[in-house]
């Protein structure tokens, strides 16, 4: 098998688009024998709307040559993942219809006024926008004439803006640098209606940022600016004493985790015990290096590439598991595993059997944001007295707003209603 299939190198192209530059068949990537640069690169820029002929440049490595380097064989995937279909021995429920209109506004009136907590990594995402008419002399790249850029909430921070745009108070304490990018992230959380005051100063490390580079709506290029030190014993004290504060007149804990030093086995098992003794429901998003620290959580949100990685398996060996054993070893109440582009899967002790909730999204435009969508409509539909299995179907027709448009965009409660009444309206639906 070719390592690099491991790796996700490639092309994103729209689905069932033919791949010009290789074949691959199962998990092995099988390009050309000889395949050039001058065949590559084009492929690249006529994505971004233009063709041009390079001169022949060295070849990539032929599949033989996989064995010794992983980035020696170049694998060309499609958009969307294959597709990955879940079983489990006990029943498998997939009948879906989009909730009562008058049911769905009343979970969100209960659950406006309510608070939640957000804990985890605040980050800030920048968008730079343009054109892209011609090549650079300098190397075979496209030139990107800037035509706007504009700042978003990322990260923890976007979760609890989603929050707060379905009508919650929320508190989100996180961490941010002593610079610029700490000061913008200040200015975007007071703007969406979420204070400031909880974000813990780390001198000396910069606050996480994610740039973009798009051009006619195609992501290019995507710039991390982040510390990959440990915070400090101080640092990870003043978060626990600000979230058990909190958690005393919150109504739902959520740790969206993205692996960038907020969370720590310490503060979660400190507050999870907490919020335990307290009666408050606990939804996880993890990541790989704590994943197995949310025991007694209520709910747990990975998805299927997450999880697999965390047994240290493929995703498709999934695919035939019973996931008792896998939601016994998390040790939480409920699993709800996202699928992409076909949808979620919910087990555990608050459902009946095995729920599968389908992907809504009628076109994809841009996932970023999708996740932290589906974390923030699942803690809001339980504190409006949602049954989990209720929160999935909303989170799913949030998501599938959510991908449909540029960049992270909360999708707030008014969206969420006027989608599941012209639903509810449609003869196809």
């Amino acid at each position: 098998e070719c390592p690099a299939a491991k790796l996700g190198v490639g092309l994103h192209m729209p689905r069932q688009q033919t791949n010009p530059i290789g074949r691959v068949q199962g998990d092995r990537c099988q390009p050309p024998e000889n395949l050039h640069a001058s065949k590559f690169v084009p492929t690249v820029l006529t994505l971004f709307g233009f063709s041009t002929r390079l001169p022949a440049s060295r070849a990539f490595r032929s599949p033989s040559a996989c064995a010794g380097n992983a980035l020696q064989c170049w694998k060309v995937s499609n958009l969307r993942l294959p597709a990955i279909q879940i079983h489990r021995k006990a029943n498998v429920s997939s009948q879906f219809s989009y909730p009562d209109l008058d049911s769905s506004r009343a979970v969100l009136q209960r659950a406006a006024g309510g608070r939640a907590l957000v804990i985890g990594d605040a980050m800030l995402d920048r968008y730079i926008s343009g054109t892209v008419d011609r090549i650079s002399p300098e190397a075979p790249v496209p030139v990107v004439r800037v035509e706007s850029e504009r700042l978003a909430l990322g990260g923890a921070a976007n979760v609890a803006a989603g929050i707060t745009a379905l009508g919650l108070s929320c508190r989100l304490i996180s961490t941010a640098g002593d610079d610029s990018a700490g000061d913008s992230l200040r200015v975007a959380l007071q703007d969406a209606g979420i204070s400031a005051d909880d974000l813990v100063v780390t001198p000396g490390s910069p606050t996480t940022q994610k740039t973009r580079v798009l051009a006619r709506h195609q992501q290019m290029l995507r710039i991390d600016r982040e510390s990959g030190v440990p915070l400090s014993s101080a640092t990870v004290d003043a978060l626990i004493e600000r979230a058990e504060d909190a958690l005393e007149s919150t109504s739902v804990l959520v740790f969206q985790d993205y692996d960038k030093g907020v969370i720590s086995n310490q503060l979660t098992r400190r507050l999870l015990d907490r919020a335990g003794k307290l009666g408050v429901p606990t939804v996880v998003d993890p990541k790989l290096r704590h994943f197995f620290d949310f025991q007694d959580a209520y709910v747990i949100k990975p998805n299927i590439r997450e999880l697999a990685a965390a047994l240290g398996v493929e995703p498709t060996a999934i695919e035939s598991t019973d996931l008792s054993p896998i939601l016994e070893r998390l040790g939480t109440r409920n699993l709800l595993l996202t699928l992409g582009e076909d949808g979620m899967l919910l087990v555990g002790a608050d459902v009946d059997g095995v729920l599968r909730v389908p992907s809504l999204a009628r076109e994809v435009f841009d996932v970023t944001g999708a996740g932290d969508t589906v974390l923030a409509v699942i803690a809001t539909s339980l504190v409006g007295g949602a049954t989990l299995a209720e929160s999935a179907i909303l989170a799913t027709i949030a998501a599938g707003l959510e991908v449909s448009r540029l960049g992270a965009v909360p999708v707030t409660h008014e969206d969420l209603l006027t989608e599941i009444e012209g639903a509810t309206r449609s003869p196809e639906l």
